[in-house]
């Protein structure tokens, strides 16, 4: 008993040496996998997740290098199984809350409880963030063997954030929030990968919207398999994942790192021709955060600063010579007669774009699936966007760009693995069989 007593008394004294719980299911699952679909309306790419008690399948725009999982709590939301994570909490630690709720003077409801930590979600599609209280609740996601999905796995207390209806704005139809899996300790591939003792790895695979198909997300390591039996884990290049020490989001996050994923782009080909850049704008600054390469899956296309951009044009013009200029059709710059473009197993066969890492001999290769835009029966675009002088990040690899690619993002070693285009080994991403094994 004198036992007992001592270890409640230690615990009331020094609460933050309890690691804080997720309660999962009872079995350790592999891996985990979940859907995605591209919005053809919006171009997001969008997932949809079993949450709450009762459960309810919420849909959610995937942002990958959003800080956490955020959601509309104002509107529909019921749940007998929502708890609000209360102020200098260990759970509260973890979404690195900077202030506490003590203004909510309705009845507690979901997204509306005092004493109850808040931090300010971020839609990225919009580039606004509000204020939300921050909850747990639960989540149930299928696991996986690589192949095919399993038995439904489950964490009761998973945390994420609330915002107000009106934050919607901007997103795909039917959306309800926004899944984040950036660098932080409580977006979704942290937490899942805590809650079943997972590798710290995730893998994204994103389809077309023209091909109206299942793309599918893993949390956890490979196999990753696509019909026909191609384990694409297997195809992966490596290239360092890059830290930025300087928030994107928010002023409420200044002083914290970037919860982005950046590699390390030194020059970009065309054709195998070097592209002339300032490549000073390739590099991140250690200060101000500014410059650099990101990868992002709220974008629909890449965007670059306007150097690059008019650089990475003109060279690539003037290699597609041959084929005749049409009007632009925005947002994109020069568009090509497709009439004049044939077909490969990659797409259009245009110049190829090589965006050069580490070394010359490691390249992420942009093919013409990737890279040129049907607008039009006969139009064709380069499907790259002008982002101005002095923008915040100099490029940012958008979702067309990743599009039947599978990326796998390795947090414990922090880097990225990438296939370029799954085409070549004639599977898509729209390949996995979502058929269940119930094993």
């Amino acid at each position: 008993m004198a036992l007992t007593h001592n270890f409640l008394l230690f615990c009331s004294l020094f609460p933050f040496f309890v690691i804080p719980s997720l309660s999962k299911t009872s079995f350790r699952p592999k891996a985990l996998v979940l859907p995605v679909s591209k919005d053809a309306s919006s171009l997001q790419y969008v997932t949809l997740m079993n949450q709450r008690t009762p459960l309810v399948p919420v849909k959610l725009t995937l942002d990958l290098g959003g800080q956490f999982q955020w959601v509309d709590c104002e509107e529909g939301y019921v749940s007998s199984s929502y708890k609000p994570v209360r102020c200098t909490s260990a759970q509260c630690s973890l979404a690195r809350s900077k202030s506490c709720v003590n203004e909510c003077y309705s009845s507690p409801r979901p997204g509306c409880n005092n004493n109850t930590c808040s931090v300010l979600p971020d839609n990225t599609v919009t580039s606004t963030a509000t204020s939300g209280d921050v909850g747990q609740d639960a989540v149930s996601i299928q696991s996986t063997d690589g192949s095919n999905p399993g038995r439904v796995a489950s964490v009761n207390k998973l945390i994420f954030a609330c915002s107000e209806t009106r934050f919607l704005e901007g997103l795909a139809n039917g959306v309800k929030g926004m899944a984040g899996f950036g660098r932080t300790k409580i977006s979704l591939p942290s937490q899942f990968s805590a809650a079943f003792s997972l590798d710290r790895k995730f893998a994204i695979c994103l389809t077309s919207s023209a091909s109206n198909a299942k793309g599918v997300v893993f949390f956890g390591d490979g196999p990753y398999v696509l019909l026909p039996g191609i384990d694409a884990s297997k195809l992966l290049i490596y290239t360092p994942l890059i830290l930025n020490p300087v928030s994107t989001a928010s002023a409420y996050f200044e002083g914290e790192p970037s919860s982005d994923y950046f590699i390390g782009v030194k020059s970009i080909k065309i054709n195998g021709k070097a592209v002339p850049l300032n490549t000073s704008l390739l590099s991140i600054d250690r200060i101000q955060g500014t410059g650099g390469t990101k990868i992002s899956t709220v974008n629909p296309y890449t965007v670059m600063e306007t150097t690059i951009y008019k650089a990475v044009i003109a060279t690539f013009v003037k290699e597609l010579a041959l084929v005749p200029r049409v009007a632009s059709v925005a947002p994109f710059g020069p568009c090509f007669n497709s009439t004049n473009i044939g077909s490969t197993r990659v797409g259009p066969p245009v110049p190829q774009i090589d965006l050069v890492l580490q070394s010359s001999k490691v390249s992420w290769t942009i093919f013409g699936a990737n890279s040129m835009v049907q607008v039009k029966s006969d139009v064709m675009c380069l499907g790259f966007v002008d982002g101005g002088l002095n923008p915040r990040t100099s490029i940012v690899i958008g979702g067309y760009q990743l599009e039947n690619n599978l990326l796998q993002f390795d947090l414990a070693t922090s880097r990225l693995g990438f296939s370029s285009s799954l085409l070549f080994r004639q599977t898509t991403c729209a390949n996995f069989n979502f058929t269940s094994n119930n094993v």
